[in-house]
């Protein structure tokens, strides 16, 4: 029986080694080797993914894209070269060629900069117009940047530009104004629902200019305010009442009645 028992372990024991990872007759590849083998293939799949994703991309361009992106790439080039005077100077026309304040958030959607570059650019330019050669200046007016001469050269030739530079608006404040005209009293908020831009710096400037008034509260939640035109509207305009405005046609009068 001790035999017959050693003979069974014995044969137990060459099956175990037959299946063992030294036995190539099985015919299996160590799992080191197994591993790599995956890692190899994975990576040529992956090149040849990359591969195709490349082919794919040149298929989608035309020559037309082409045509319109070089004035494009040389803008971005030359935005990318940009040192801080070029931003400075960039900033400074900006402010030239706008006619009503400009907030340091507007001046960075207008110039592409960061706030933090506008800021900076401001305090160049604010340190530049100091110097006693420059006649003009960089204001703060109703929130936002402004350039304007400095009192010192304006008091010389105020005669000549003062009333000039006092009745003039902006399209912007010459819209709002006529929207408020023509369905006062109106709130804010009507007020953008018709031009679909913020006039917080429009209304501020009409405001200051005594061409607009609070008229009461609007009967709704939250009681807006509410505005209408003023005597200096009138005058300024050569009015004798709201009466005489000029008649809107029929598209402009449904444009001004969306906010009723």
């Amino acid at each position: 029986m001790q035999e017959e028992t050693g003979g069974i372990e014995g044969t137990e024991n060459e099956a175990v080694n037959a299946d063992g990872p030294g036995n190539e007759a099985a015919g299996t590849a160590p799992a080191g080797q197994e591993s790599s083998d995956n890692q190899v293939e994975q990576t040529e799949q992956n090149e040849e993914d990359v591969k195709k994703f490349e082919e794919s991309k040149d298929q989608l361009k035309f020559p037309e894209d082409e045509l319109e992106t070089e004035e494009e790439q040389e803008i971005i080039r030359r935005r990318a070269n940009m040192n801080l005077d070029d931003e400075t100077a960039l900033l400074e026309a900006v402010l030239f060629l706008e006619s009503e304040p400009q907030d340091v958030e507007t001046l960075a959607r207008i110039t592409r900069f960061s706030e933090d570059v506008v800021s900076e650019c401001i305090e160049r330019l604010k340190e530049k117009y100091e110097s006693p050669d420059s006649g003009i200046e960089l204001s703060m007016v109703l929130g936002g940047w402004l350039l304007t001469p400095k009192k010192a050269c304006f008091d010389l030739v105020k005669e000549r530009y003062g009333k000039k530079n006092e009745g003039r608006l902006s399209k912007s404040a010459i819209e709002t104004l006529s929207i408020i005209a023509y369905s006062q009293p109106i709130t804010r908020a009507e007020i953008e629902s018709i031009r679909h831009v913020n006039v917080d710096a429009m209304m501020r400037l009409l405001l200051d200019r005594k061409f607009i008034t609070e008229k009461g509260h609007k009967d709704i939640p939250g009681k807006p305010t509410m505005y209408g035109t003023t005597d200096e509207f009138l005058n300024f305009f050569h009015l004798q009442s709201i009466k005489d405005l000029p008649q809107l046609d029929e598209k402009e009068s449904e444009r001004f009645e969306l906010a009723r």
